[in-house]
């Protein structure tokens, strides 16, 4: 994205306080016109008192009082008008850049699992803080300083020539030479610093993948190699880095120079242009006064400049993920389901991740409401994927889903994710209370609805020996919990919001034996009534299912009931006589 378009946008991002900007770029316009207006006046005081002095005539004391007044009160002016400014440039500011981060945070919630799969949450979070800091800045320093600096720079400078045409295109020949040469610098940094934005993100995502697996890097004695892998990430941002800085430096020292020099040689002029009677000491005055603010101006607005592109690359990636469009949304004027009752139809549907191969090929199912339909197959053959589509993790690129007789591309995300409760093969915790992790899918449920689903899942034991009970801080992704006690959090979660569809994706895999067992009835209990899904590797887990659906590259290739699947001598036969759940195999087992 162009620099000056992606500045462009930053502004049009004001939005709701979109009338205040322009109340502040108003007050910027006033406050250009009134600093301006300053030295110009300074300078016909200063020839008033000089023509006085050389005529020995009386003072002009009405024009005088009115100069000396009007000079006054446009300092007062700059005064206020730079308070005003200040003030609310700051308020702006820093209440746009919380609501744009919390715009970001809910769109990058709305994105597929595919965007997530392949953008490092270290890189989104990393975007979502330095992104909003930048817009931010900009804001802040636009209504505080840039705004008046290029009208001034823009619409006065040019004023100048009215003055003293003279003086006034030695003026703006002065700052076009040093704008040429502020814009040749910042052509050179612009690719050079995109390099460094790019070393950033790697730091960022390195950082994140390194302390997500704190007991790996331990376990496996990586500190030293993963410490050296950030150090060298380190070297090459600085190697990146460095020149950039170069060509700040050499920036500064021109702003400086122009500044020594412009002053210089309007001074010289001018006294030269006074010998001739073509400019007075006021203008000289003026002028000087004139060439000091402007360039002023202009070191501001290079200092922004360089500031710029240093945040332009965060802003650039910052608009990217805003704009990615999410694969999965409500159709236009899609309406609420309500509370279905749980039929669930497969029309010859396919998916691909990738494109080339079918992670999910010509599946027809059709389950009647309140029916228990099994998964089962080797890893990788379309089960998880298969009940991704319906719950819209990601949309089919052929046939379609329907709960109800309706196609849930035609309702809204929201209703039909309602009526679908899920348990993750991995279980998926916040590092909250164990109550605020099992209140997710159901916010308002009571206290005893709450304490009955930790129950049902066999979690009690270990939530009441917790030091909090259920105020129990559970840490990051749950680490303080075993794998089975997160599983049952897991559970009681989809347990508490009560859908009437349920999928449950290896639900159990996390548990012992013994657990297993117990929480199996609660299941048993918990499925009466609903129309549930149950991806298992485990068969034992499966033996009830009303139908068996038995996966294989991405098709259905065998469908029944357990006995009559074992009966068939297919498939389905060969995973229970490896899991030893045939008749023929259990002396086998005892052997």
């Amino acid at each position: 994205m162009n620099l000056f378009r992606l500045y462009a946008r930053v502004l049009a991002l004001l939005g709701p306080e979109m009338r205040l900007g322009l109340l502040l770029a108003a007050a910027n316009v006033a406050l250009a016109v009134a600093q301006f207006a300053e030295p110009v006046l300074f300078g016909r005081i200063i020839d008033m008192l000089t023509g006085l002095q050389a005529a020995g005539g009386e003072l002009d004391r009405q024009r005088f009082i009115t100069l000396v007044g009007l000079w006054m009160l446009f300092g007062l002016f700059t005064i206020g008008a730079g308070v005003f400014v200040a003030l609310h440039a700051d308020r702006l500011s820093h209440r746009r850049r919380l609501a744009t981060m919390a715009t970001y945070f809910e769109h990058v919630l709305t994105l597929p699992l595919s965007f997530h799969s392949n953008v490092h949450s270290g890189r989104v979070l990393k975007v979502k803080l330095e992104g909003a800091n930048a817009l931010a800045w900009i804001w802040l320093s636009f209504f505080r300083e840039h705004f008046a600096g290029f009208v001034m720079l823009a619409v006065l400078l040019p004023l100048t020539v009215v003055l003293n045409w003279r003086l006034g295109l030695l003026l703006i020949g002065l700052l076009a030479v040093f704008a040429v040469l502020t814009l040749l610098v910042m052509r050179k940094t612009e690719e050079l610093q995109g390099t460094v934005e790019r070393y950033h993100t790697n730091l960022a995502e390195h950082a994140a993948d390194t302390l997500g697996n704190v007991p790996v890097i331990q376990s496996f004695t990586r500190v030293e190699s993963e410490a050296v892998a950030m150090r060298n990430i380190i070297r090459q941002l600085l190697e990146a880095q460095i020149p950039v800085l170069s060509w700040w430096a050499l920036a500064a020292v021109v702003t400086r120079a122009s500044a020594t020099l412009t002053v210089l040689v309007v001074f010289l002029l001018g006294t030269w242009l006074n010998f001739r009677g073509l400019a007075t000491v006021g203008e000289i005055v003026s002028f000087m006064s004139l060439s000091t603010m402007l360039i002023a101006r202009m070191e501001q607005i290079v200092s922004f400049v360089n500031h710029l592109f240093l945040q332009g690359p965060k802003i650039a990636e910052f608009f990217e993920i805003l704009d990615t469009v999410p694969m999965v949304r409500d159709a236009p004027n899609a309406p609420d389901i309500g509370r279905v009752q749980g039929a669930v139809r497969f029309e010859t549907v396919s998916f691909s991740y990738d494109g080339k191969s079918s992670a999910v090929a010509d599946v027809t199912i059709e389950v009647k409401a309140g029916e228990r339909v099994a998964l089962v197959g080797a890893t990788g053959s379309g089960k998880s994927t298969t009940l991704g589509l319906l719950h819209r993790a990601f949309d089919p690129q052929s046939g379609r889903i329907l709960v109800d007789g309706k196609d849930i591309r035609d309702v809204t995300l929201v209703s039909l994710r309602r009526n679908i409760g899920v348990v993750f093969q991995e279980p998926m915790l916040f590092a909250r209370s164990i109550e605020d992790n099992i209140r997710v899918g159901r916010p308002d449920a009571s206290q005893d609805e709450v304490r009955r689903a930790v129950e049902r899942a066999q979690a009690a034991e270990f939530v009441d020996r917790s030091p909090d009970g259920l105020g129990t801080i559970v840490g990051e992704r749950g680490r303080s919990l075993s794998g089975g006690e997160r599983q049952r959090l897991s559970i009681a979660r989809a347990l508490l919001k009560n859908p009437p569809i349920l999928i449950l994706d290896e639900a159990t895999s996390a548990l012992d034996a013994g657990t297993e067992a117990k929480l199996q009835s609660a299941l048993d209990e918990v499925m009466q009534g609903r129309t549930t899904f149950v991806i298992a590797h485990r068969l034992s887990t499966v033996r009830d299912a009303d139908r068996i659906l038995v996966f294989d590259k991405g098709r259905i290739i065998e469908t029944g009931t357990f006995d009559e699947l074992v009966a068939q001598g297919g498939r389905f036969a060969e995973l229970a006589r490896a899991q030893f759940m045939t008749k023929d195999e259990a002396p086998a087992a005892s052997e």
